[in-house]
Parts: structure tokens; sequence; C-alpha cells
């Protein structure tokens, strides 16, 4: 997945449903890519602007998505224990980097 945005959206202002196109694809392989598209995506709204509020809130979703993966169908079979990037314990880190973590 690129983090290069759709030209048409470079043009005009940035509505709820833009922030809304780059949350429908989120899953744990892409959610930090999703995440810096959405932050360059909101970084020049006002501190009040309906789509950087919902920004802010998917930005914060995403982190936690893509440090802890998520967990779907039946608990691990007895004497295998859960891969470590699937733990709800697991807390967002930051590395630097060009993106800034």
């Amino acid at each position: 997945m690129a983090e290069a945005e759709q030209p048409e959206r470079l043009h005009r202002q940035v509505t709820v449903d833009d922030v809304r196109q780059l949350m429908g694809s989120s899953t744990p392989h892409f959610a930090l890519q999703l995440r810096n598209r959405i932050r360059k995506l909101i970084t020049p709204l006002p501190a009040d602007d309906p789509a950087r509020l919902l920004g802010e809130q998917e930005i914060a979703r995403l982190e936690r998505l893509g440090f802890t993966g998520e967990v779907r169908g039946t608990a691990a079979q007895e004497g295998m224990g859960s891969l470590a990037s699937v733990n709800e314990g697991e807390q967002p880190r930051y590395v630097p980097g060009a993106t800034r973590g």
C-alpha cells in the first residue's frame, strides 16, 4: 500500500468521507501506513474540524491495531501461546524514522 495521496484530494477541502474512505481498509498489516496517510491528510485542518477530529480518533485506533494486531475466531489451542504481536498488553512503540513513528 502506497502512502501517496489521491490527486483529487489535493485540490479541495478534506472531508469526513475522505477520512472514512481511508479507514475502510484498515487491517493490522496496513494500519501504520493508513495512520500516516490520515495524519498527512488532516495536518492542515483546524483543531475543531470534524474531519480532523475523526482522523485523530482513527490514528489512535490504527496505532493500537498496528502494534497489537487483532484476534478473530477461537482461542489458541491448549499448549500453544499467542503470537507476541497479537497481545492486548502490547503498547504502541515509536521508532524514529522518516514518518516520525
